[in-house]
């Protein structure tokens, strides 16, 4: 009857029943157009505890695979295979135990709404990822590199974000940092797929830093420096030179609209001071900085509270970019040598930067109007390797919320006693967006058009009951 609507957008049988009382000859198109409505304006769809609470939303994205077991969902009763070295701590909320190098987020479990029940069917990490930061399943099942970007890709979260929350004039609508992906640059659900290029996030790296390579102190920034011999009066000029030229072939081509959006949108960011302030992390006091962490993580974290509160809608940072903390080769693919990369190099830098981003919105005031998330793509076996590592495992894995509306000191779903599968309300990469979607007050029975001119659903996920 509502094959469209996601269950948790369902009209409930008294409200079906009395609506169809109205018409002897059952349901009009107005009448069932009404009834989504109201369904929308009462449930998770559109309403509800924490919808639109939210005016922006900033993720940290794990590449690589966070190990669900020295993290987010420890099992200290699992054999000695499993369990590993760690071992559980306490936290600020009772009965709730973290791993013992994430002493820091420990202590902020109040602000917390941690997911132990997350799984899909992807071992791969592209796939997996595609799945994670789109919602939706990959074309292809299985681990194919070779399957490259393309519009026929879903948009990626913070694009669909973008196209139906506007960002400030000026901003981007989604910004990317500090570098599109771990190692192997722009990847398949990292775009804004066949929404187009003009929903494209803005990817801004390091100055004067790649990925493996050296970072300056204050990783993280963009540089908005004109060219070298190029003024603010010359750069206005070329502005307007390229408006009177685009009348011709480029107005014309196929992609003319989204061509001048990003000439546009260039123009905005080098000409506009107040968005470029945004931008400039030297506003800020070096106290403030340092809290934060001197290392890429910690300053696109940093970068990433500045753009959120001037207006920019979601903010992706990929917190295992290659120089996490500033040296080589740190992500989270933890095959080998899975403790000491835990504790040395990858939790820290992660957990200064969290702690500081939540502790720094609570100040100003603006978590409780800002989605603060971390994902991943999946977990890792829940059986050590020889290697002392953990492989890829999608069966199961952790994520978390704070902000935003989001109810914290609070754990949903539960996995088994050694981490391999969920056992109570499990979820997926669709439900995790569909509670994004819903703490920044978009529909959940919201539609996209393809580039075939179809309209799709939004998501098709559940919305997480965290508000």
């Amino acid at each position: 009857m509502f094959p469209n609507l996601p269950l948790a957008s369902c009209p409930t049988r008294r409200s079906f029943l009395k609506h169809c009382a109205l018409s002897g000859l059952g349901l009009s198109l107005p009448q069932l157009l009404a009834l989504r409505g109201l369904a929308s304006s009462s449930t998770g769809a559109g309403g509800g505890g924490g919808f639109g609470q939210a005016k922006s939303c900033i993720v940290f994205f794990a590449w690589g695979g966070v190990s669900q077991l020295e993290t987010w969902d420890p099992k200290p009763d699992a054999p000695a295979e499993v369990r590993g070295t760690y071992r559980p701590i306490s936290t600020a909320t009772p009965g709730v135990q973290l791993g013992e190098y994430m002493p820091t987020f420990a202590r902020l479990t109040e602000k917390l709404a941690i997911v132990r029940s997350a799984h899909h069917a992807e071992a791969g990490h592209r796939n997996a990822a595609y799945w994670n930061l789109t919602g939706h399943a990959p074309h292809t099942p299985g681990n194919d590199t070779t399957i490259l970007p393309s519009r026929r890709d879903w948009p990626c979260l913070g694009s669909m974000v973008a196209r139906f929350k506007p960002a400030r004039t000026g901003l981007p609508g989604t910004v990317t940092m500090p570098y599109p992906s771990a190692d192997r640059g722009l990847v398949n659900g990292q775009s804004g797929g066949f929404l187009g290029m003009q929903f494209d996030p803005l990817v801004i790296a390091p100055a004067k830093a790649k990925p493996y390579a050296g970072v300056s102190p204050h990783g993280g920034t963009a540089d908005l420096r004109l060219p070298d011999g190029v003024d603010m009066q010359r750069m206005q000029q070329r502005g307007q030179l390229a408006s009177q030229l685009g009348g011709s072939t480029a107005a014309r081509a196929i992609d003319a609209r989204a061509f001048e959006n990003y000439r546009t949108k260039a123009a905005d960011l080098l000409l506009n001071s107040e968005v470029a302030a945004a931008f400039d992390l030297e506003r800020e006091s070096p106290k403030l900085r340092d809290a934060y962490g001197e290392h890429i993580c910690g300053q696109s974290a940093l970068l990433a509270r500045r753009l959120s509160e001037a207006g920019v809608p979601l903010v992706m940072i990929y917190a295992s970019a290659g120089d996490l903390n500033g040296s080589s080769g740190d992500n989270w693919d933890t095959h080998g040598d899975n403790f000491n990369r835990l504790k040395n190099a990858l939790l820290p830098p992660l957990e200064r930067a969290s702690a500081a981003l939540l502790e720094d919105l609570a100040q100003r005031g603006t978590l409780d109007s800002t989605l603060v998330v971390w994902l991943t793509e999946f977990g890792r076996t829940p059986k050590l390797n020889g290697g002392k590592g953990r492989d890829h495992f999608p069966n199961c894995y952790s994520v978390a919320f704070a902000g935003g509306g989001v109810r914290g000191g609070q754990v949903y779903g539960r996995s088994d006693r050694q981490a391999s599968e969920p056992s109570e309300r499990p979820c997926g990469p669709q439900d995790l967006h569909a509670t994004i979607f819903h703490a920044l007050g978009i529909p959940l029975d919201s539609h996209l058009t393809d580039n075939l001119g179809r309209p799709l659903a939004l998501t098709d996920g559940q919305l997480l009951p965290l508000f």
